[in-house]
């Protein structure tokens, strides 16, 4: 990976910046999701470091309805097009899955870059003696929000390993959690999102905290139960008191457009991102999560402007992805 890094900034350095006149004439737009989810926060943050990575790309955030929405607009030939989503989500468009129907434009769907995954962190108290997930049978624990992506995979998670009834789950929103994870009443809760989260780092202040992680049998079986997941390490010291990696579940998810938008556009904007991302790590911590190793999880081809800015920068692309 350092040799990666070190071939992909002098590639940035030494490079020259591609002829984008014709390109130019109207804005890129980004499509991510409402304007206070996660997804659009990220669209905001690689949107502007697009523009900074070149003068010369204008690019504009819109509102949409969720990834759904998303992909079914990739599907009207727009060429100037970007949008979020998860490669699980994509794979569900091209089978013609609900809530989707079937439209061969979904097979030119192609990704440009990796962006933050969500994370689910599975926070216990330090004091209370769990240490592994069957520790947790008998203990009130808070899985988060109904339907939240957090609820979804403790759920899934206990199913798999057998402590679905054996687990006492209290049903409360996240201040409440908060609260009755600082006066004893649960002993630990389920949290998403983009890590470092400064909601786990809230609690890690005031409370020692233990992230529980799963074994490398456990991380198998839950994985082979929801296809639309990864393996996520979060490294130790990512929070206070946290001395050891800590293997945990998330969900991919990436910048993608179409066949549509020209090579040259792919390719400019691909080169801006990299280009600006230590600095987008700088001010926004999650970004530093990403590397030229998460290219792995897109799920679908990149795109030919893509795939010409990886090799030219020497980072070495999956087949899959070709």
């Amino acid at each position: 990976m350092r040799r990666v890094a070190a071939r992909l900034c002098a590639f940035l350095l030494l490079a020259p910046p591609p002829a984008m006149a014709a390109d130019a004439s109207a804005p890129i737009i980004v499509h991510a999701g409402k304007a206070d989810s996660l997804t659009h926060t990220l669209a905001v943050q690689f949107a502007e470091a697009v523009a900074s990575g070149n003068n010369a790309l204008t690019v504009q955030v819109e509102e949409s309805q969720g990834s759904v929405q998303n992909i079914i607009d990739a599907a009207k030939n727009r060429q100037r097009y970007i949008f979020t989503a998860t490669p699980s989500l994509i794979a569900q468009a091209r089978r013609g899955d609900k809530p989707f129907e079937h439209n061969i434009h979904y097979r030119e769907i192609r990704a440009l870059f990796p962006i933050p995954p969500l994370t689910v962190h599975w926070v216990v108290r330090a004091d209370s003696g769990i240490k592994r997930f069957a520790d947790l049978a008998g203990r009130p624990f808070a899985p988060g929000a109904k339907g939240s992506f957090a609820e979804r995979q403790t759920a899934s998670a206990l199913h798999v390993l057998g402590l679905d009834r054996r687990v006492q789950l209290i049903d409360i929103d996240a201040a409440g959690a908060k609260a009755a994870f600082a006066g004893k009443q649960v002993i630990g809760m389920a949290l998403a999102g983009t890590y470092p989260m400064p909601a786990v780092a809230g609690l890690a202040s005031t409370t020692p905290i233990r992230l529980l992680s799963l074994a490398p049998d456990e991380i198998e079986a839950v994985l082979a139960a929801d296809d639309s997941t990864a393996v996520q390490v979060i490294p130790k010291g990512t929070y206070p008191g946290i001395d050891e990696d800590v293997t945990t579940i998330a969900q991919p998810a990436g910048a993608y457009t179409t066949t549509q938008m020209s090579e040259r556009l792919a390719y400019a904007i691909t080169k801006a991102f990299w280009s600006q991302k230590w600095v987008l790590g700088q001010r926004n911590p999650p970004w530093a999560t990403v590397t030229p190793a998460s290219l792995a999880a897109l799920g679908v081809k990149l795109h030919a402007g893509a795939l010409r800015y990886y090799r030219e920068a020497g980072v070495k692309v999956p087949a899959s992805l070709r």
